[in-house]
């Protein structure tokens, strides 16, 4: 078993909580949320990003703006709908709640 598949699959499982994460203070261009997920040290790919940011405006989490670019074609400008916030709300509670369950068993010992 190769340790960067299993590296990768945890990471794809985050992705949409840190996507929805980012847009929680406002919009933000592809490119944007790219540049967030790389200082954070999830590497993500656009082949990945673009159709998983479909995903979530289809499922109505997300609405998108176009905006004219002076250099180049227009940018599609992504935010949280009401649905998306009220989402990533309950994604919070799961993640701080997943987050403890992993830290007890991988930081304790376990006795049987």
């Amino acid at each position: 078993m190769k340790i960067e598949n299993t590296k990768a699959q945890m990471r794809k499982g985050v992705l949409e909580y840190c996507i929805l994460s980012i847009l929680k203070d406002g919009e933000a261009y592809t490119s944007d949320i790219l540049e967030t997920l790389k200082d954070a040290k999830l590497l993500v790919v656009e082949g990945t990003i673009y159709p998983l940011l479909t995903r979530l405006k289809n499922a109505g989490l997300l609405n998108y703006r176009w905006e004219e670019s002076t250099g180049g074609p227009p940018r599609k400008y992504y935010d949280l709908t009401e649905t998306g916030k009220l989402f990533l709300k309950e994604l919070n509670s799961t993640w701080s709640d997943l987050q403890q369950a992993v830290n007890r068993v991988t930081s304790e010992k376990t006795t049987k």
